[in-house]
């Protein structure tokens, strides 16, 4: 079992005391998003878990605990978001300099293969057009050279959630692959990308992407790869098997997310897993306990 930790909600940052306590405790609990009565337990025995993937903005308060992880006997990798957009778009990210300076520390104790860069999601307007763009994320992976080795790209998916809180985008015009004449500036945009990417010694690969852009050197890729956890830890063993519960365009393997929506703080505009950000954070200050076997809540399995 591959452990995501995770997709709804940023647990390297904001809950990692919690996530501890459940490695010690050897198990959590994850209610269904779609009925909260249904409640799972997780095993978190390092025998029971074949890898953890951390998805993160902000890894510093975990890497306190790569030491201990170690020594239990897990093996993990991280999906480390850095978009740069600023406080319109991500208004309580942490700054830019410290999301780099701790991507770096995180690889320098784990190593760049075990580090993956999401430039994720690629909101592009009038006003984040490709010139805002091609220099963002040349800054960003200047500043990672030698620190990964793989970015992950997507643009941005606009479900009901994510269209209402980029309502405030209404005056900009929004530009998206599904609309035909709007495809070569997307095109432009992921060539002048890879092109910068190459030259930082990273490969470019893309997250549930509907369009085919291999012809520029660019290939659908996985977040949570069994081709790439077999690379990083010889001698494992892990399934091909795709997750059933990720949308049709997702490429992953079968993973168990331990994470609950409407629970990140990090108000990010485009971001589906949560309804609100005054919903997130009471939920963040009145509603989550460490020693809890789950992350909202207390919810105890049946």
């Amino acid at each position: 079992m591959i452990i995501s930790a995770s997709r709804r909600t940023d647990i390297p940052a904001l809950y990692s005391e919690w996530f501890m306590n459940r490695i010690r405790a050897r198990f959590c609990t994850v209610p269904n998003p779609f009925n909260i009565r249904q409640v799972s337990e997780v095993s978190l025995k390092a025998e029971d878990v074949d890898a953890i993937v951390f998805w993160t903005r902000y890894a510093r308060p975990l890497i306190q605990y790569f030491k201990a992880l170690d020594e239990r006997g897990f093996y993990y990798y991280f999906q480390y978001t850095i978009n740069g957009y600023g406080p319109r778009i991500e208004s309580a990210n942490p700054p830019l300099e410290n999301a780099i300076r701790c991507f770096r520390e995180v690889s320098d104790r784990l190593g760049p293969e075990r580090v993956i860069w999401r430039y994720d999601p690629i909101i592009l307007t009038s006003v984040l057009d490709t010139e805002y763009h091609l220099e963002l994320f040349s800054q960003i992976a200047g500043n990672l050279r030698g620190h990964t080795l793989r970015c992950v790209i997507s643009l941005v998916d606009f479900y009901k959630k994510t269209r209402r809180r980029l309502s405030f985008l209404a005056d900009e015009e929004v530009i998206t692959e599904h609309h035909p004449a709007e495809r070569s500036l997307i095109r432009e945009l992921l060539i002048g990308i890879q092109e910068i990417a190459r030259g930082n010694n990273m490969e470019v690969v893309t997250c549930a992407e509907q369009t085919d852009f291999s012809d520029i050197g660019i290939m659908p890729g996985k977040c949570i790869d069994d081709k790439l956890l077999t690379e990083l830890f010889p001698g494992r063993s892990f399934s091909g098997k795709k997750d059933p519960g990720q949308r049709k365009l997702c490429r992953c393997v079968q993973s168990r997310d331990i994470g609950m929506n409407n629970s990140c703080i990090f108000g990010c505009r485009y971001c589906y897993a949560n309804k609100s950000d005054e919903l997130s954070g009471r939920n963040y200050t009145q509603n989550h306990f460490p020693d809890s076997p789950s992350m909202l809540g207390r919810y105890e399995s049946r």
